[in-house]
């Protein structure tokens, strides 16, 4: 698993007033070395203008003239000069020249392109084009490449069975939309047009089945890259592109074959970077990042894993960003459809790096002759004391109200005690049952230690109002006594705010942004978000005013797109907080994932993972009151090792673990 890590500098190429002809979009860029100069050309847009009948000046509706800029990275790793590259100059481009990706392939540099014909804009008038250069300065010559509807292509960097090689997107704005390879024998093969009407002939023989649905669009991304897996293809997928619904823009990958590029050997399970800032989500056009190139840098392992991939992308239709990757967390996070080996090598790190179950069988089962846990036994808060792992249950009877139990391990992995009666029951107005049968009582508790006190806060439902979170706490002299002293609950969230998920912040923060002084915390879920909260004490007397201050929410188009909830009490390792979540995506199923927060400003989220560390497999997490849960609640390192105590199926616990290292190598 991997985090994605955005540029410090993004977006690292923005419209200018100054200069008219990229005053309006800078986006689009993809990359190239240029004598050991990393450049990018760009799709740069000039302010709307009136045009009428074949482009002449008056009333008429809005024209944005694409053209192609370049811009040479700085010592200081920014782009700050600019020129433009290409601009309308033949018929069949006078409208605009788009998306460019650029090649060197021998001496020469190829920069395909899209070139608009017709306005308003329609499928017949947008074709793929090529210009050449020696230089990347000057442009010796370019042509119309396809006779048909087609964007998005680009040049293999290198001859595929001495072959000269692209892939692009045919029939993009008259759909179906293919994605297909294109083979030559010489340079201009590329832009003969009988060549072409010969292949499109064939065309099904030449496409890739990239998986979507038939309302989603894909279209190609970045130049492949070659890696010793196969050639890499960053691509976009959009979902709901021929629907009314919202389209959602996300980031993919494949692999190909080496000598077959219509043959996927791998692919990324679902988008890795979807929009999230404010330069991807406001803009010409909202909610958009659309890659356009991608390069490889090389780490100083020799065995290639700390080799980084960079992915260029388009922010909103507006503006240039980059995020990096960790190459092989990357491959390794794809499910592969071949043979070749590739994929033993790769899951074996795919594995060190997600939970896993030290047993088959669950930690915990309910009880039938315990009343009060008859039908589940789930959600469990954990910690060590006394050597032992605490675990505080949530237990439900056959009634439906929620108490809490309490049982230990020694060695992590079994349950050593289990205690016969519950530690805690309901005792509030906001906790005790108002509907007979209903779903009532104290839900999903979760554990802090703050001076010599064990503070538990769970969620209080009695069945009427919304649920809301609760705090009680014991001394630890009573709990390890079992003397139940609890302190009497207090609700430490809105009034009238649906709140739960709720844990304390372990320590007093000193640096709450904009707060000075030391303050509690105290992370929950509002709204489908995780947020944080602070309070002077330990009473939360201002719960009514809380801001509600945002950490991370849902990502629609990926695997946490619905809501989000914190898992258990952040912990502390080498590089910040490490916070589990759950995740909810379309599909319901609840599932894992990690996030790293600053030490000191825990609203600043520094890595989160692109996909799930660990997710519903086994016939307990698959089925029972709700199906396809795993929901921790709380979690223990031991000895370089995190165990997560996880509800299964809302009926059942489990254990799992992971390598504290192998996690915070995932989430950084």
């Amino acid at each position: 698993m991997f985090s994605v890590h955005r540029n410090k500098h993004n977006p690292i190429l923005e419209p200018s007033e100054r200069t008219p002809w990229r005053s309006y979009s800078a986006c689009n860029g993809a990359p190239l070395m240029i004598k050991n100069t990393l450049a990018l050309v760009y799709r740069a847009m000039s302010k709307p203008k009136k045009v009428v009948n074949g482009g002449n000046s008056g009333g008429g509706e809005s024209f944005v003239l694409s053209t192609i800029g370049i811009s040479r990275q700085t010592g200081k790793g920014t782009f700050e000069t600019h020129e433009q590259l290409l601009a309308p100059t033949y018929p069949w481009e006078r409208f605009g020249c788009e998306d460019p990706r650029a090649t060197k392939l021998g001496d020469t540099y190829y920069i395909f392109y899209t070139a608009l014909s017709a306005f308003p804009f329609r499928a017949e008038g947008i074709k793929a084009a090529v210009a050449l250069s020696d230089d990347m300065k000057t442009i010796k010559e370019r042509h119309l490449v396809t006779p048909f509807n087609a964007k998005a292509m680009s040049l293999f960097p290198e001859k595929i069975n001495g072959k000269f090689t692209i892939i692009f997107a045919a029939h993009t704005d008259e759909p179906p939309a293919k994605i297909a390879i294109a083979q030559f024998d010489h340079e201009a093969d590329m832009w003969n047009e009988a060549k072409w009407r010969e292949w499109h002939d064939h065309i099904d023989e030449h496409t890739i089945n990239i998986p979507r649905r038939d309302t989603d669009q894909v279209e190609v991304g970045a130049a492949p890259i070659h890696t010793r897996y196969g050639w890499l293809l960053v691509y976009s997928h959009i979902q709901n592109y021929y629907t009314q619904g919202k389209q959602i823009f996300g980031i993919q990958a494949v692999l190909l074959d080496l000598n077959d590029p219509r043959k996927i050997i791998a692919k990324t399970r679902g988008a890795f970077i979807v929009p999230e800032t404010t330069y991807e989500k406001k803009g010409i056009v909202s909610d958009i990042t659309f890659p356009s190139g991608a390069l490889i840098t090389k780490g100083t392992k020799k065995d290639g894993s700390g080799d980084k991939l960079h992915v260029f992308y388009g922010g909103a239709d507006t503006v240039t960003a980059e995020a990096e990757v960790s190459l092989e967390a990357l491959v390794s996070s794809m499910e592969f459809t071949d043979s070749s080996g590739h994929g033993e090598k790769v899951h074996a790190y795919k594995h060190s790096h997600t939970f896993n179950r030290p047993t088959a069988e669950p930690l915990m089962e309910p009880i039938r002759e315990h009343a009060w846990e008859s039908r589940a036994v789930f959600n469990p808060a954990a910690f060590d004391l006394g050597g032992s792992v605490q675990l505080l249950y949530r237990a439900m009877s056959d009634d439906n109200t929620s108490t809490v139990g309490l049982a230990t391990s020694k060695d992590g992995i079994r349950v050593s005690d289990r205690l016969t009666i519950p530690i805690y029951t309901p005792r509030a107005s906001f906790e005790e049952k108002r509907i007979p049968g209903g779903n009532s009582g104290c839900e999903d508790p979760r554990v802090t230690f703050t001076g010599n006190r064990l503070y538990m806060t769970y969620t209080a439902y009695n069945g009427v109002q919304v649920p809301s979170i609760a705090m009680t706490s014991i001394s630890i002299r009573d709990f390890k006594k079992r003397i139940w002293k609890w302190t009497a609950p207090i609700v430490i969230s809105k009034d009238g705010v649906d709140d739960k998920d709720g844990v304390l912040f372990p320590v007093k923060l000193t640096a709450a942004p904009g707060k000075p002084g030391s303050h509690f915390a105290l992370i929950h879920r509002v709204d489908h978000n995780i947020v944080i909260d602070y309070s002077d004490t330990l009473e939360f007397l201002n719960r009514n005013a809380f801001e509600h201050r945002f950490i991370l929410g849902p990502r629609p188009g990926m695997w946490d797109s619905k809501k989000v909830g914190v898992a258990g009490t952040p912990f502390m390792c080498d590089k910040g907080w490490i916070m589990l979540y759950h995740g909810i995506g379309e599909d319901g199923f609840y599932r894992l994932g990690a996030a790293l927060l600053d030490g000191r400003n825990p609203e600043k989220v520094i890595g989160r993972t692109a996909y799930p560390i660990f997710e519903p497999e086994t016939p307990y997490e698959r089925s029972g009151q709700v199906g396809n849960v795993v929901f921790p609640c709380g979690a223990v390192v031991r000895k370089g090792i995190v165990y997560i105590y996880y509800g299964a199926g809302d009926s059942m616990t489990g254990v799992a673990t992971i390598s504290l290292a192998k996690l915070i190598e995932a989430v950084s």
